[in-house]
């Protein structure tokens, strides 16, 4: 295994939705890193001491944080007690969302699908950027890193309110790097699809997506979750200081975007 740099001793990060998948990941690299990390979980509270645990395993520090994002009453109770076991916070990695993963067709839209996503991907983002950011503000510093895709390049076919979704998270970084520069940077990080337990058991991944996607990938793989973690972090580091209000990709150069 390559040696993992420290780029955040002695700093605290918190992931939301880090009982699985991408913000596991995330949350425990945060942790070889040296960050004390906040693992936040809606539902999935296992999850979230199994992410504790292997924390704990790699010598670090962790705590769970229980909320529903949707929930504004939920968020700034969530932002309290971050703040207040931490005595601050450094990184807020904003990973939670819907894929409208179980809809296979634009066909098969419903309403409550269009406000769940919408509300979790957009409203959910908002709310935390917005209160954890304006205490970080009140700090005086951090960084923000709110997961994006790559779904906003070509659209989704399969599930319009996903890339919709996406499309409003740029919205709301680019409007709070401005309210919240110089001190609190707000970046999105998108990856494009990353093999996650939940996409290597959605059906259409599993009848020829992706075989697909992997010929049409010049890096000519489909990385794990972990691969990009890293990747997702460094927004959050001393080497992305002067990056706010950016969109960056990693998908092994499916979607060349860009001058």
């Amino acid at each position: 295994m390559t040696s993992v740099p420290e780029r955040f001793a002695g700093k605290t990060v918190l992931v939301t939705g880090a009982g699985t998948g991408f913000g596991a990941e995330i949350a425990v690299r945060a942790a070889q890193e040296g960050a004390r990390v906040a693992v936040h979980y809606r539902s999935s509270a296992a999850g979230a001491e199994k992410t504790v645990a292997r924390i704990e395993d790699v010598g670090g520090e962790a705590f769970t944080v229980q909320g529903d994002i949707i929930v504004h009453a939920d968020v700034i109770r969530m932002a309290e007690e971050v703040f207040g076991r931490f005595g601050g916070l450094d990184v807020l990695v904003n990973n939670v969302g819907d894929v409208a993963g179980e809809q296979m067709s634009w066909r098969d839209l419903t309403e409550e699908s269009i406000d769940h996503v919408l509300a979790v991907d957009v409203k959910g983002t908002m709310l935390c950027v917005h209160e954890f950011g304006s205490r970080m503000l009140d700090q005086g510093h951090g960084a923000i890193v709110n997961i994006g895709s790559t779904v906003i390049v070509r659209g989704s076919a399969r599930a319009p309110q996903y890339a919709a979704a996406k499309y409003g998270i740029l919205g709301i970084t680019k409007s709070y790097a401005q309210a919240f520069a110089p001190h609190v940077r707000v970046n999105t990080f998108a990856p494009g699809f990353i093999e996650t337990e939940t996409l290597l058991n959605r059906a259409d991944w599993r009848s020829g997506r992706r075989d697909d996607m992997i010929a049409k990938t010049p890096m000519g793989r489909i990385p794990g979750p972990a691969e990009v973690a890293g990747t997702a972090l460094f927004l959050a580091t001393d080497d992305a200081s002067h990056m706010t209000g950016v969109y960056l990709n990693a998908d092994g150069g499916f979607n060349m975007i860009g001058a």
